[in-house]
């Protein structure tokens, strides 16, 4: 593996053009960035496999000079990029990319005029992107789009009419948490004074699956196989685990104190965190610990009390690679470290303590890559640095530090193109850039000294 090299100083200063909203398709890596001259705008590279050398390019100025577009939402569904975007004259609405000028475009004015129809919540399905918009007839509305002006279309007004509270206005259900499940899509909307989960094949109709009053709020949607787990807050503050197997749903367990989260599927379960709280209130007695669910009540228990006790090992940025689950969690003798799980308690093991002794690691941006797990950590002397784990104690280690000393280069947003693997980091002199590393089999891993 090679060491972290910068892909392209975008904007010499001890800033740098903050890239944001890596991803990568179709042989390209796409971000948003800002050079300092025209704004924040949609920028690709080819990688260090580009053949006139690495570096990173403007696509488009959607809004020409130094003002902004500001993408977001960057989606790649089928070879197009899909995101938003506001160019001055439209308002935002929907465009699509193949990384060339020509290809770049809006897709549709849904709103037409200045105002924009403010697209959100968009989400991959094979070769269609669905999302969230107002057309200022229907309200906040689910469509769908396979990147043509034609193939651009209101899916579902599921809320006809006027709003209950606004009499005049078109009532939006504001369709979030988009989901795929199998070939089943679910979305959280509302109609009138209530929530609901709705299920749809991507067609005119939806069939509800959960149904609540309004204030209730339901988050971390989690496909698993053909099931989906979420949570479910009735205005409590606390949360329940449900699973729906495609018609209806169910409750699974409640977990009084802070809300479960790190929802990960593996195997057709799904792990999370839970038991947060103080335990002499609310929370579970044994703390915050690391929990799975096949979807059954039964199914639904603690795998391992990491720290024993009342204390809590608190996993967290939960991750799965290769049948195996990995996390930064702590115990009563390593502080925050690496750990791993093959969803038993035996199995449950510290897979490295990259701060010996008490010292916290505290490994994050966890991120499977090229059959890798890339992962930043902050150890003794180096500051928070990237590292690289092949799921083995021998094969985890540093990458060369991008910051020296105990600066911190903070990398983030790991995404791999082709055999590299691209992030953002800091660096004293160029700012915060992207940089990248090279995992082509059988090139060295560069190991810092000191490990």
């Amino acid at each position: 593996m090679s060491t972290p090299v910068l892909l392209a100083d975008l904007s010499p200063s001890a800033t740098g053009s903050l890239p944001r909203e890596l991803v990568a398709g179709n042989g390209i890596l796409f971000f948003t960035a800002d050079d300092g001259a025209h704004g924040r705008e949609l920028w690709k590279s080819h990688g260090f496999g580009d053949a006139t050398g690495p570096g990173a390019f403007l696509v488009k100025d959607l809004r020409p000079g130094a003002s902004t577009s500001n993408p977001r939402r960057l989606t790649m569904a089928g070879s197009q990029l899909f995101f938003t975007a506001d160019d001055g004259v439209h308002g935002r609405e929907l465009w699509v990319s193949d990384g060339t000028p020509a290809g770049t475009r809006m897709v549709k004015d849904i709103w037409p005029g200045a105002y924009g129809a403010s697209p959100d919540q968009l989400l991959a399905f094979g070769p269609l992107v669905y999302f969230a918009a107002n057309d200022g007839q229907n309200g906040i509305e689910l469509w769908r789009s396979d990147g043509t002006e034609t193939g651009t279309f209101l899916v579902s007004d599921l809320y006809p009419g006027d709003d209950v509270y606004s009499p005049g206005a078109p009532g939006s259900s504001s369709p979030r948490r988009l989901t795929r499940v199998g070939d089943a899509l679910f979305f959280v909307a509302n109609v009138n004074d209530e929530v609901f989960i709705w299920r749809s094949l991507g067609l005119s109709s939806a069939t509800s699956v959960f149904s609540g009053p309004e204030d209730n709020f339901l988050s971390a949607f989690t496909a698993a196989d053909s099931k989906l787990f979420f949570l479910h807050d009735n205005d409590e503050g606390e949360a329940s685990l449900w699973c729906s197997h495609g018609t209806v749903s169910e409750q699974l367990r409640f977990f009084p104190g802070l809300y479960p989260h790190d929802l990960t599927a593996l195997g057709g379960k799904i792990f999370f965190s839970a038991g947060g709280g103080e335990p002499e209130f609310w929370g579970e007695p044994e703390g915050e610990e690391l929990w799975v669910s096949d979807g059954t009540s039964h199914g639904t228990f603690r795998v391992k009390d990491i720290w024993p006790g009342p204390d809590s090992s608190a996993p967290s940025a939960i991750k799965a690679l290769e049948g195996k689950l990995y996390f930064a969690a702590s115990d009563a003798l390593h502080g925050r470290e690496l750990w791993s799980s093959d969803g038993t308690a035996k199995g449950t093991l510290l897979l490295s303590d990259l701060a010996p002794g008490p010292w916290d690691s505290a490994p994050e941006n966890l991120t499977p890559a090229a059959g890798l797990l890339f992962f930043s950590a902050d150890t003794p002397g180096r500051g928070r640095e990237p590292w690289v784990s092949n799921g083995t104690e021998v094969g985890t280690m540093a990458l060369q530090e991008i910051a020296p000393g105990n600066e911190a280069s903070d990398p983030q947003g790991f995404v791999r193109l082709g055999w590299d693997v691209f992030f953002t980091a800091q660096h004293p002199l160029h700012g915060t850039e992207i940089w990248g590393v090279t995992v082509r089999p059988g090139v060295r891993c560069d190991v810092h000294d000191d490990q």
